[in-house]
């Protein structure tokens, strides 16, 4: 990782904004990188910076130079690259959100044809799914939809022609190599393969989202009745979903 610390490049973005660009791939090694300066930054609570703003593989600072020159934070955000490179940043600890699914039927329209496109059995598509853990990339599109890293190479399928003009909230796709659910009720083209009954923005909290850039999900299979009871204890405010760490 030293190598892409040094080679990071610090950009202008309008009279208010920097990106620290740490890259043209994307890759979980450049991603960790992204977390660990966006929590020194965070933690740091330096005086001018308005938000910071993980993605793929940059980081964009928002700044006001009324309050902090562009020259004095260029001179900080290096000091700590240099901090990152030697390996003085201890490592972040990382979450595991187990989201609930029930896969396929009128949850997961788009399943039959993953399975047929892909020549795997319905359970087979399922347990692949649910087999790994992956990693919150970054959120972007609706407020909360996480794009997340390390779809299996055998559910790769591409996107629909068509945008849907109408996909539910909680609906789970799959598109290329990205895995992630659909937060809000919105439009998209992606396949969907089923369903959560979690609750994942809540824009009348503070803190809006249940996850974030940096954590991890773990999908989990579940019946259509564990649905519905799922769902009935989230609209109660009374169900909170697994969360562990490593």
């Amino acid at each position: 990782m030293d190598d892409y610390v040094k080679n990071a490049k610090i950009l202008v973005a309008g009279e208010q904004g920097m990106v620290i660009d740490f890259g043209g791939e994307i890759t979980v090694e450049i991603n960790r990188l992204v977390q660990q300066l966006v929590e020194i930054l965070n933690s740091r609570e330096i005086e001018g910076i308005v938000e910071v703003v993980p993605t793929y593989r940059s980081v964009i600072v928002y700044f006001d130079p009324l309050q902090i020159t562009r020259d004095e934070l260029i001179s900080g955000i290096r000091q700590f690259l240099t901090q990152l490179g030697n390996g003085e940043i201890q490592e972040i600890t990382r979450r595991v959100i187990h989201v609930p699914v029930c896969y396929g039927g009128v949850f997961g329209p788009d399943i039959d044809y993953v399975v047929r496109r892909t020549k795997l059995s319905l359970e087979e598509v399922i347990n692949i799914h649910t087999s790994r853990t992956y990693l919150v990339y970054m959120l972007g599109f609706t407020p909360g939809f996480p794009y997340l890293g390390g779809l299996d190479d055998k559910l790769v399928v591409p996107r629909l022609k068509r945008v849907r003009s109408k996909i539910p909230t909680g609906s789970v796709g799959i598109a290329g190599r990205q895995t992630g659910f659909y937060t809000v009720e919105s439009s998209g083209e992606w396949r969907l393969i089923g369903r959560t009954p979690v609750r994942a923005f809540y824009p009348e909290n503070p803190n809006p989202f249940l996850f974030a850039a940096g954590d991890y999900l773990q999908f989990n299979s579940i019946s259509v009745d564990e649905f519905f009871e799922i769902f009935s204890k989230v609209e109660a405010g009374s169900y909170s979903p697994e969360i562990t760490t490593f």
